[in-house]
């Protein structure tokens, strides 16, 4: 690594290498000096380094580069100058952008100018092959032109965002430029389409968030208690939660208000009602979409699943919006407010009402599902604002009837559009089993005209749109018409059903009635095979039994009642005595009505009570939450005052000590001026005298700045004086001079008026005097304009037909060209053809050239392979022979007797007789067992009988010579086996010099069997032995190995032949090899 005394230098190195083309050696020298710790502490010229640097990094797309150079920018600017970090950093996304922009709009004007290139003839049209051609191929290179130009510039840029937010995270003196970054990062995602780097984005800053909260004792980390903080973090939640409802990512969008929320309980004071709104409008559109989802997904669309849980939550959302606009709204118009509150109330009735029979959505269930759909509750009221009462349950609470109950509680169908009020009235008040579905009709049908009006620009939603709840309104009309017709009606016909619902078939009026029967809204049963509609449950015995009292008290009140209306007539005496029945009537009247009022009274007392109870229980939540929030903005003002209490310390030293030195700067240097010498301890008049000197300071500048602002108000106030008097002095002048120049202009308008006049008569006489006198000309110039026109049309058809003559001969000139071309191309693709055509019969030689090569060898492997076989079948059926010849000998020899010993001296000498010894029997061929004693060995007996053609008779007679065990001599006796006396191995050095002649014979390609190769006067089996004679043995070639595979059996043959085992002459060792 190279190492620069000043920064200056290696930026000057590092544009020399990129004149020459060097970039990759020009970014290296510029990153080693950037992660150098000599470079720590910020400069000048380190801002205009990071600057070429990024640039170099975007140019060659070295995203790990950048991010390491951005990282120890950021140590080094982070205590000292944040402003130049953020310079860097918005260059560096500049660059980029800039690079991604660039390579689309080349893709896109390279496309088309191709698709202009391909075109030859532009009157021409596309020809059916070129139409396939296009379906087929054109967006295949689109998509690669993009693969090869677009994305990896888009990729670059996409991780140049994260390398910015994750350099920026968690720093409190970078959270601006954080901001801004994301919110970059957002218009990128949104303006591109990018949803899964949409994802991943609010993955990041949700991972940033958790770390925030999860390292508090973090240097230089965010305090989310401060509101600027807090402002900065809820705006880019805020622009997430937008740009995931642009995208249509609903979950995401899900996830955002939830971050939203979070971050909102951790603010000390509400939010502004501005950001609410936004807040609670992006929640209408999520759970909008989550209805109309769950509907397309199949889940009953009207049950009380999770459509009916999303279309509470929708409806909430909107009330809330609604009491938002209408408390802190004042800019919002009545129509906009009208439209609102029509929202509220439409999408309040378009809830599922099931929730008082099966309990709301997750009611009924127990144990860990039912907790789960609590917990779940509590969240949505939660992120809705919707205060929740602990004691109770929170899905009572959170559900259609409370909703209805507050919206008529807080007078929202005052302000609803009449038709929506009649709505409401009609499937929530009225009891209208035959036509309610029918007066509904109508009114649903108007309610997309009802929504087709434009909102003004106060309103926090650009549109409402009051037919999306129609699907909805209609299912819940023909659910009060099945519920008030099962309580009047026990059998009706399904025609006459249908009938009733107007907007609905009978597929449409049998969904909803399952899913109302499956929810245990109503009991029906449809009977096809009789057509009818049969109201009503089917009651159990148990039913019955639990009734029967309250049955039986009101059977006998209907007999009381007979009974009384069947008692005698008064006397005429009493019916005398009664008051009139007009009296009676009226009395009668006045109790009822007197009853009626005292109902209202006793039920609007109820409800007051009960209002009274829920606004008491109410206020008691609030005041604990108040405390609970009390409590920990103390703890939180604590935690803070003590961190600025530390942090005022730790200033005030760092102040302390500069001014310390300062003034001792300060006194060194009065010192040097006066020329006095010595130490003195005189710290405290330092910084006594720094203290002053300050105060002495800003005491002028205060002076100056107040004096400054006292001449600043006695001008604007002289100023002002001098304007009003101004003003009204002219006044009066400049009202004059106004009435003045209107009769002026009014004067001047007319003169104008009456000149123009008098002009156009003087024009239009002097026209008509023109006219006069050219009338004469007229022949003369109509007979000048036909000879003109006469000329200019011949030359016209001249100049035509040598165009048309010059055209022929283009058009037969380029015809010629097109015949030479077409017959180029003919004898180019003759050519082509031939060479081509050689070329193949070239290589079909060489095929077959090669294919009988490789058939030759395969035939002559075979026969090797043959031959081979057959030699190793001889050699075995060899080796069994040998075998079975060592066999007969190792057990003849275990017969013989032992004879006395014979010194090893007189066992080489002599002949034949001698060697045979006094008892007649033959020198030793062996070795005896397991009995390796020289001195003590085996004798074998002599045949007995010569002429039987044993071996023992030339064995005796065989030439002395070294003793040969069985093993190797075979059945040749003592001096070298059948092969006769001359087969004896030699002593001493001949036995190596034969040694390694065997080796050489085998190098050099001779047979060689199990014991080497064959040589005269040496051993070997008498499978491979020869028969030739005694003292006389062929030395047989490899091909011929196997030949004398029948020595052992011709051996007895071969000694009766020789003289029946005659001694031969005996040969010295050194002279056997010969011959």
């Amino acid at each position: 690594m190279a190492t620069f005394a000043k920064p200056e230098n290696a930026l000057k190195r590092a544009e020399e290498l990129m004149n020459v083309g060097q970039k990759a050696a020009a970014l290296q020298s510029l990153h080693d000096l950037i992660t150098s710790k000599r470079y720590r502490t910020w400069q000048k010229p380190l801002e205009r380094i990071m600057l070429k640097y990024v640039e170099l990094c975007v140019d060659m797309r070295k995203g790990r580069f950048a991010k390491d150079g951005l990282i120890q920018y950021r140590i080094a600017c982070q205590q000292v100058n944040v402003q130049s970090l953020e310079e860097v950093v918005k260059y560096f996304l500049k660059l980029a952008t800039e690079k991604a922009e660039q390579a689309q709009a080349q893709v896109e004007a390279a496309a088309a100018e191709a698709a202009l290139g391909e075109v030859a003839d532009l009157d021409a049209e596309k020809s059916p092959e070129d139409l396939m051609l296009g379906f087929v191929s054109g967006e295949k290179g689109k998509e690669r032109t993009d693969s090869e130009l677009v994305t990896p510039w888009f990729k670059f840029l996409w991780e140049a965002y994260r390398t910015v937010l994750d350099v920026l995270r968690n720093n409190c003196k970078m959270e601006a430029l954080y901001a801004m970054t994301a919110h970059r990062a957002f218009g990128f995602c949104q303006q591109y389409k990018r949803t899964n780097e949409f994802r991943r984005l609010c993955e990041i800053l949700r991972n940033h968030l958790v770390n925030l909260n999860k390292y508090r004792d973090q240097r230089d980390r965010p305090d989310l208690a401060l509101p600027e903080t807090l402002q900065l973090y809820l705006d880019t939640r805020f622009e997430q939660l937008k740009v995931a409802t642009e995208l249509g990512l609903w979950q995401e969008a899900f996830r955002s208000v939830e971050d939203i929320h979070g971050l909102m309980l951790l603010s000390k004071k509400a939010p502004k009602p501005q950001l609410m709104a936004v807040y609670y409008a992006r929640l209408t559109r999520i759970f909008a979409m989550a209805a109309v989802e769950t509907d397309s997904d199949g889940i009953g669309s009207s049950g009380g699943g999770s459509s009916g849980s999303a279309r509470l939550y929708h409806a909430y959302a909107w009330y809330k919006l609604y009491l938002l606009q209408r408390s802190y709204n004042k800019n919002l118009k009545d129509k906009d407010l009208q439209l609102l509150a029509s929202a509220v109330v439409l999408s309040a009735l378009a809830v599922p009402p099931y929730e008082r029979y099966a309990g709301g959505a997750g009611a009924g269930k127990g144990g860990a599902e039912g907790e789960l759909a609590r917990e779940k509750a509590v969240r949505m009221a939660n992120l809705l604002g919707v205060v929740v009462d602990p004691k109770k349950d929170p899905r009572q609470m959170l559900s259609r009837s409370a909703l209805l109950q507050e919206i008529s509680t807080k007078g929202v169908l005052a302000f609803v559009l009449p038709q929506v009020r009649e709505l409401h009235h009609l499937v929530e008040v009225d009891f209208l089993p035959l036509d309610l579905a029918s007066r509904v009709h109508p009114l649903l049908q108007r309610l997309p005209e009802l929504s087709d009006v434009k909102l003004s620009a106060a309103s926090p939603v650009p549109k409402v749109e009051l037919q999306a709840y129609t699907p909805a309104l209609q299912r819940l009309a023909t659910l009060r018409v099945l519920q008030q017709a099962s309580q009047v009606y026990e059998v009706m016909t399904i025609p006459s059903l249908c009938r009733m619902v107007p907007f609905g078939d009978l597929v449409f009026v049998e969904r909803v009635l399952a899913e109302a029967v499956g929810e245990g809204f109503v009991h029906v049963r449809l009977d096809f095979c009789e057509g009818t509609v049969k109201f009503g449950a089917d009651e159990l015995e148990s039913d019955r039994v639990r009734s029967h009292l309250a049955t039986m008290a009101r059977h006998l009140d209907r007999a009381v009642a007979l009974i009384r209306l069947k008692a005698p007539a008064p006397a005429p005496e009493a019916a005398e005595q009664l008051p009139p029945a007009e009296e009676i009537q009226a009395a009668v009247e006045k109790e009822h009505r007197r009853l009626i009022a005292r109902k209202t009274l006793i039920e609007r007392r109820k409800e007051e009570a009960e209002r009274e109870v829920i606004e008491k229980e109410r206020e008691e939540q609030t005041a604990k939450l108040k405390q609970q929030r009390l409590t920990e903005e103390a703890e939180a003002k604590r935690l803070a005052a003590e961190s600025a209490r530390r942090e005022e310390e730790r200033i005030r030293r760092e102040i302390e000590a500069k001014e310390l030195e300062e003034a001792r700067q300060l006194l060194l240097e009065s010192e040097k001026r006066k020329g006095k010498k010595g130490k003195k301890n005189l710290e405290d008049t330092m910084r006594l005298d720094k203290r002053q000197l300050m105060e002495e300071a800003l005491s002028e500048q205060l002076k100056e700045k107040q004096e400054a602002e006292r001449r600043l108000q006695k001008l604007v106030r002289t100023l002002d004086h001098l304007e009003r008097a101004r003003r009204e002095e002219e006044k009066p002048l400049l009202e004059a001079a106004y009435q003045q120049r209107l009769v002026e202009e009014r004067a001047w308008f007319e003169q104008q008026q009456a000149e123009a006049a008098e002009q156009s008569k003087k024009q239009h006489e002097q026209d008509l005097a023109e006219k006069i006198r050219l009338s004469r000309m007229l022949g003369d110039k109509e007979e000048f304009q036909e000879q003109v026109v006469g000329r200019r049309r011949g030359e016209f058809e001249r100049l035509k037909r040598e165009r048309e003559e010059k055209v022929a001969e283009l058009r037969e000139l380029r015809r010629t060209e097109r015949v030479m071309l077409r017959k180029r191309e003919m004898f180019r693709r003759q050519e082509e053809a031939k060479a081509l055509k050689a070329w193949e019969e070239t290589e079909r030689r060489k095929r077959e050239e090669l294919e009988r090569k490789r058939k030759e060898e395969e035939e002559r492997l075979k026969k090797l392979e043959e031959m081979a076989a057959k030699q190793r079948q001889r050699e075995e059926e060899a080796e069994e022979k040998a075998r079975k010849a060592r066999e007969e000998v190792l057990a003849a020899a275990t017969e013989r007797k032992t004879s006395a010993f014979v010194p090893p001296a007189l066992r080489a000498r002599g002949g034949g007789s001698a060697a045979a010894g006094p008892a007649g029997e033959a020198p030793p061929s062996g070795r005896g067992g397991a009995d390796e004693d020289r001195w003590s060995r085996d004798r074998a007996p002599a045949p007995a009988a010569a002429a039987s053609g044993g071996a023992s008779a030339a064995t005796a007679s065989a030439a002395p010579g070294k003793y040969v065990p069985p093993v190797r001599g075979g059945a040749g006796g003592a001096g070298g086996g059948a092969g006769g006396a001359g087969e004896g191995v030699r002593w001493g050095g001949d036995r190596e010099r034969e040694e390694r002649g065997r080796e050489e014979r085998g190098r050099e390609g001779g047979y060689s069997g199990a014991f080497g190769g064959r040589s005269a006067g040496r051993y070997e089996p008498p499978a491979r032995g020869s028969t030739a004679g005694a003292g006389e043995r062929e030395r047989p070639s490899a091909p011929a190995a196997a030949a004398p595979a029948a020595a052992p059996a011709a051996a007895p043959a071969a000694a009766d032949a020789s003289g029946g085992g005659a001694p031969k002459k005996w040969v010295p060792p050194h002279q056997r090899n010969r011959g």
